[in-house]
C-alpha cells in the first residue's frame, strides 16, 4: 500500500497561483481529469502532468452523458447532436486535490463541461446543481447542505449471482447480527478506517462522525454541512475513496441502496437550511426565533414535488426495495419534528440551525442530482408559498405510501411536472429519461432467480 500524500497546501490558494506552478511544487506527475456522468461515476481521462496546461481545451464526447449503468446507451439520442460531437472541459480550481493511494504523486480536478460555443452543458449533473443554487443566490439565499451516507462492507463476491455476505474482521468471523452503534464492531476494521481517514485527510473531504448502523457491517459517515457544490463534490469523491480503501483490505465497500435482502437499506439522507447571503442568518428562524413562514413553505415544497422527482433520490431499480414499509426508510413525505420514521425529519436543534433532513434519497443516488432535487422542491415551496400538512407526531410507517413504487412510475410522474422540468432544466430531463428508460429496458431482460424458483413449475 502506497503512502497517502500530503498536501502541502489547501485547494483556496490554489486560486492565487498558477496550475502549472501547484503541479510542479507538489511534482505532480500525472492528472486524473474528471466529470461526474448521470450515475455518478467518474467518467475522464488520465494524462501527463506536463501536457494538461499545454492542452487547450479537454474534450469527451458529448454522449457521455447518455451512458447508462450497464455500459449501454439509449436509443433515443435527441437529447444530443446526432453527430456526438465533443464537450469542452474545464478544470474547477478549487476541486484541485492529490490522490493519496497512487504509487506515483498524481493530482485529481473536477471538470465543468461547456460546449464550443462556452455554453455549458445543460445536462451535466454538476451544472444542475450549480442552475439550482444560482437560482437561490438570485434571492439572497444561500442553502447549506449536509449529507449522511450509508454504506456496507461485504466479503468479496466475484460471482453476481451468489447472496452477498458480511466480511470477516479483525476477529476471525463475521457479524452475525445487527450491531447499532457499536465500537466493537467498528474497531472490527480498524485497519480500513484508518486508511480512509488518512486519505479523506488528503482529499480535503470533511468527515464528521463514523458510526456502525443497524445492518451487519454497515457504516455511517457524516460529512460537515457546507457550501452544497462543495458537499457534493465531497461525496463524489468520498464514495470513490470508500471503494478503494475496501478493494486495498480485501473487503467490498457498497453504496447499493439494498444489497441485501434481509438488512436495511442504505440512504444518503441530506439535512438543509437557507441563509442569508447578506448576514448569513437562517432564514428558517423568524426574529423571535420561531420557525418562519419560509421554513414551512420549503417544507410543503418537498412534499408537493419530491414524488415527482424520485427518480434522482432513488434512480435504480434496486432502489425500490429499500422503500418499505417498516423497512427504516421513509415510505411518504410526511414530517415530523425529531421523527425518523418521516421523509422529511426536523431535528432539534437551535434557531440559527434550524434545518429539514430528507430521509428519502438512497445511497446509490448521484449526490449532485440527490441535492439539486432536494433543495429545488425547498425552493419551490418557498417561492409558490407551498403550504405543508400537519407534521406527524407518531409512526409514519402506518400511514399510506405517497412516493412512487417503481422506476418507471417516478420517470413519468417527473415527466409530467412542468414546474420541475423548468427548473432542472428540459435538456437534463430528457437526457435523464432515455437513460433511466435503457437501463429499465435492460433490466426487463433480465430473468432472476426468484422467477425460476416458483414460477419455472407451477405456472
Amino acid at each position: 500500500m502506497s503512502t497517502p500524500i500530503k498536501p502541502d497546501c489547501h485547494s483556496e490558494a490554489l486560486s492565487e497561483r498558477s496550475i502549472r506552478q501547484w503541479l510542479n511544487e507538489n511534482n505532480i506527475e500525472d492528472i486524473e481529469a474528471v466529470i461526474p456522468d448521470m450515475t455518478g461515476i467518474a467518467r475522464g481521462k488520465l494524462i501527463p502532468a506536463h501536457k494538461y496546461s499545454e492542452e487547450v481545451g479537454l474534450r469527451l464526447p458529448e454522449a457521455i452523458f447518455l451512458q447508462t449503468v450497464t455500459g449501454d446507451y439509449p436509443e433515443d439520442w435527441s437529447a444530443i447532436d446526432p453527430a456526438d460531437k465533443d464537450i469542452f472541459l474545464k478544470p474547477d480550481i478549487d476541486t484541485f486535490r492529490l490522490v493519496p493511494w497512487t504509487s506515483e504523486p498524481t493530482a485529481l480536478v473536477i471538470h465543468d463541461c461547456f460546449y464550443a460555443d462556452d455554453s455549458a452543458v445543460g445536462m451535466s449533473p454538476r451544472h444542475v446543481l450549480k442552475k439550482i443554487l444560482n437560482m437561490y443566490r438570485e434571492r439572497g439565499w444561500q442553502p447549506v447542505v449536509a449529507p449522511e451516507l450509508e454504506f456496507y462492507l461485504i466479503k468479496p463476491n466475484p460471482d453476481a449471482d451468489y447472496p452477498l455476505e458480511p466480511p470477516i474482521g479483525r476477529s476471525g468471523r463475521a457479524e452475525t447480527g445487527r450491531q447499532s452503534y457499536s465500537i466493537d464492531a467498528v474497531n472490527e476494521f480498524d485497519p480500513l478506517f484508518e486508511d480512509l481517514y488518512d486519505y479523506c485527510e488528503s482529499l480535503e473531504i470533511p468527515l464528521e462522525t463514523l458510526i456502525h448502523e443497524s445492518g451487519a457491517a454497515q457504516m455511517e459517515v457524516n460529512l460537515l454541512h457546507g457550501d452544497p457544490l462543495a458537499m457534493a463534490d465531497h461525496a463524489f469523491l468520498f464514495k470513490r475513496t470508500v471503494r478503494e480503501t475496501a478493494l486495498r483490505h480485501k473487503i467490498y465497500a457498497s453504496f447499493m441502496a439494498k444489497p441485501m435482502e434481509n438488512e436495511p437499506g442504505s440512504a444518503m439522507h441530506v439535512h438543509q437550511s437557507v441563509v442569508s447571503t447578506d448576514d448569513g442568518h437562517n432564514i428558517f428562524s423568524g426574529p423571535d426565533d420561531t420557525a418562519s413562514p419560509l421554513f414551512y413553505w420549503h417544507i410543503g415544497g418537498l412534499q408537493r414535488y419530491l414524488p415527482a422527482v424520485l427518480s434522482l433520490l432513488a434512480p435504480n431499480i434496486n432502489s425500490y426495495r429499500r422503500i418499505q414499509r417498516y423497512n427504516a426508510a421513509p415510505i411518504n413525505v410526511q414530517w415530523g419534528l425529531d421523527n425518523r420514521t418521516v421523509g422529511l425529519r426536523v431535528p432539534d436543534s437551535t434557531p440559527q440551525s434550524r434545518r429539514v433532513e430528507n430521509r428519502v434519497p438512497g445511497a446509490d443516488a448521484n449526490p449532485y442530482l440527490a441535492i439539486a432535487a432536494s433543495l429545488a422542491c425547498g425552493l419551490l415551496g418557498m417561492i409558490n408559498r407551498i403550504d405543508p400538512t400537519a407534521p406527524i407526531s407518531g409512526s409514519a410507517y402506518e400511514m399510506p405510501y405517497e412516493l412512487p413504487r417503481s422506476l418507471e412510475q417516478s420517470l413519468v410522474a417527473l415527466n409530467e411536472c412542468p414546474e420541475l422540468i423548468e427548473i432542472l432544466g428540459s435538456h437534463f430531463v430528457q437526457a435523464w429519461t432515455s437513460v433511466k428508460e435503457k437501463e429499465y429496458e435492460t433490466f426487463l431482460h433480465v430473468i432472476s432467480s426468484w422467477e425460476r424458483e416458483h414460477l419455472l413449475l407451477n405456472v
